[in-house]
């Protein structure tokens, strides 16, 4: 008996595609047809002339995975694809967050901006909004400190990301930092 030890995770794929119509909607209709959900989009001009890429964040086991790569190598126009997710990379996220305030907390939000190097973009009498730039955990650790606040809306892109040249997995040193300390 061969036993699956593989675990449902988040996959981040990143996928060469030639800059044409219809490309999106056959990646989507690939993924609709078979039940799965894409968590995070990013979809933007690549580093040569008529080429996209599109990150995307795909909830599943190694095997899903690997079926699904192989579905998008038969789509038209998909050039390569790759599963960067154990892969050292630089990942960012943007989103736009709009808090409500009052004249006697603006100047705590304010400050909960100021320590995560998040802008202030826009600013009303009865609201604040927040730019912030970062990796996943910088979103959900900011959104969680602007909640007691009372978050009016939130406007988030999909994940982007590049594999690291230097190949340095910046989580390995952050833990080996934590252990020093």
């Amino acid at each position: 008996m061969i036993l699956n030890t593989s675990k449902t995770m988040k996959h981040t794929l990143s996928v060469l595609v030639e800059d044409e119509a219809g490309v999106l909607t056959r990646i989507a209709g690939l993924f609709a047809r078979r039940g799965f959900n894409i968590e995070s989009l990013a979809v933007g001009p690549a580093e040569q002339s008529g080429i996209s890429r599109i990150t995307m964040v795909v909830p599943g086991d190694d095997n899903t995975i690997e079926q699904l790569t192989k579905q998008l190598y038969k789509l038209i126009n998909v050039l390569k694809v790759n599963n960067i997710t154990q892969t050292p990379c630089v990942e960012r996220e943007l989103m736009l967050v709009k808090v409500s305030v009052t004249a006697t907390n603006r100047a705590e939000v304010l400050e909960v901006a100021q320590v995560f190097r998040a802008r202030i973009v826009d600013i009303s009498d009865d609201t604040v909004t927040v730019e912030v730039v970062g990796d996943p955990g910088k979103m959900v650790a900011i959104v969680q400190m602007l909640n007691k606040f009372g978050i009016r809306e939130v406007a988030r892109t999909g994940k982007i990301a590049l594999t690291r040249e230097s190949r340095v997995n910046t989580e390995y040193l952050k833990s080996l930092e934590a252990k020093i300390q």
